[in-house]
């Protein structure tokens, strides 16, 4: 494995951020929210929030729609809960319903990118890895002061590319989803999404060579008060709905 290589997984598994592994099993606080414990719902909630919300945003790149996709796919999944039969995952599902409630207002909005000439063209050259540079030293106060903007820098390149693209790095790269599960999800032959994912790196490693820092768990952040916030706006629709 070459230097490179070695600094981009050091980097892009910083981006991961660990979900579902505390507290109870997704099958047991789904056997409580069937039963509408809310407690159970806001668990699942903060469960998949930074996964629903990173997905919908890559798609939607706006932060209100993004959010408005999440609560919408709560929503929906909590509603329907019936209909869960636990052949796939439980996060599975639940993207699938994101991803198609993203997709629905995308269409709504404007006409589907056609994505043939996108898969034919052929890779250019240069797009083995992203050069990454890294600092094993402490960031100083001038560079801690700088990671939002830093942080913003990298938001907006992944935002700049093809939609295709963009969600395959998302689900791969920052979710760390598998080849497999991303392929099933987009509904893509798995060739595809190592395609578009070489190629949204080589598309990156211009703006982010020179810019990056060596941490950035902190993409697309969803937590605190607006992860309580989106807990609760989706109990008050439930209540409404009984």
């Amino acid at each position: 494995m070459s230097a490179g290589t070695r600094a981009l997984e050091t980097l892009l598994s910083a981006l991961r951020l660990p979900f579902g592994k505390d507290g109870l099993s997704d099958g047991q606080l789904l056997a409580l929210a069937r039963k509408r414990d809310e407690t159970a719902i806001r668990a699942l909630i903060r469960r998949y929030n930074q996964r629903l919300f990173r997905l919908a945003r890559s798609m939607m790149k706006d932060e209100q729609e993004a959010e408005d996709v999440v609560q919408e796919t709560y929503v929906r999944a909590f509603t329907a809960l019936d209909s869960f039969r636990g052949d796939a995952a439980f996060s599975t599902w639940l993207t699938r319903i994101a991803l198609n409630e993203a997709n629905g207002r995308l269409r709504r909005r404007r006409t589907m990118v056609e994505l043939t000439e996108i898969d034919r063209s052929e890779p250019a050259a240069g797009a083995e890895i992203i050069m990454f540079p890294l600092n094993s030293s402490a960031l100083s106060p001038e560079a801690e002061a700088g990671r939002v903007q830093v942080r913003r820098l990298l938001e907006e390149a992944i935002d700049r590319l093809p939609e295709p693209f963009r969600v395959v790095f998302i689900l791969r790269e920052i979710e760390g989803m598998g080849t497999e599960e991303t392929a099933s999800l987009l509904s893509l032959k798995p060739e595809t999404v190592k395609t578009r994912l070489f190629r949204a790196k080589r598309l990156l490693r211009a703006e982010l060579e020179k810019a990056l820092q060596p941490r950035f768990s902190d993409i697309f952040p969803f937590a605190g008060k607006r992860c309580a916030l989106m807990a609760d706006r989706v109990i008050a629709r439930l209540r409404g709905s009984v």
